[in-house]
């Protein structure tokens, strides 16, 4: 069969004929339209905001999370006078804190804090330290790298 202007046609099911609907017995979708008998979903306008009353048990269902989590880790704070468990010329890094159990595990940072004095001589290495806590080190002739 050739391809000719009058064989051409669209392909079957393709195009299909619109149901007109709700117009009388004779049309095969007279009466209730397809939309079943009474109800808020057979009225004009139904259908809206019926989703929110099936929503309600779900949210109600939910865990009540107030607040937020802040994707900055917190900083672990030591105050200086923790800092006595450590014998005098010995390095404080995040693992000797660890070690030493002054900072958590999971723990990714640390801080060493003024509050005290210290008489020992202490290397810090790889940790934040303040101002004063820094001058309390470094007068006990300790260094902050």
């Amino acid at each position: 069969m050739s391809l000719t202007l009058h064989t051409l046609a669209p392909k079957y099911g393709s195009r299909t004929k619109k149901f007109r609907i709700g117009r009388g017995h004779g049309s095969g979708r007279g009466k209730t339209a397809g939309k079943g008998t009474k109800g808020q979903k057979a009225r004009t306008g139904g259908r809206n905001k019926l989703k929110l009353k099936g929503l309600k048990q779900m949210l109600l269902s939910f865990p009540k999370n107030r607040g937020f989590q802040s994707r900055y880790e917190k900083v672990a704070a030591i105050p200086l006078k923790r800092l006595a468990s450590f014998g005098s010329g010995e390095t404080v890094s995040l693992m000797t804190l660890r070690q030493k159990g002054l900072v958590n595990r999971v723990d990714r940072s640390a801080k060493i804090v003024g509050g005290g004095t210290i008489d020992k001589k202490l290397t810090v290495v790889g940790v934040a330290v303040t101002a004063g806590a820094k001058a309390a080190i470094e007068a006990a002739g300790g260094t902050v790298k």
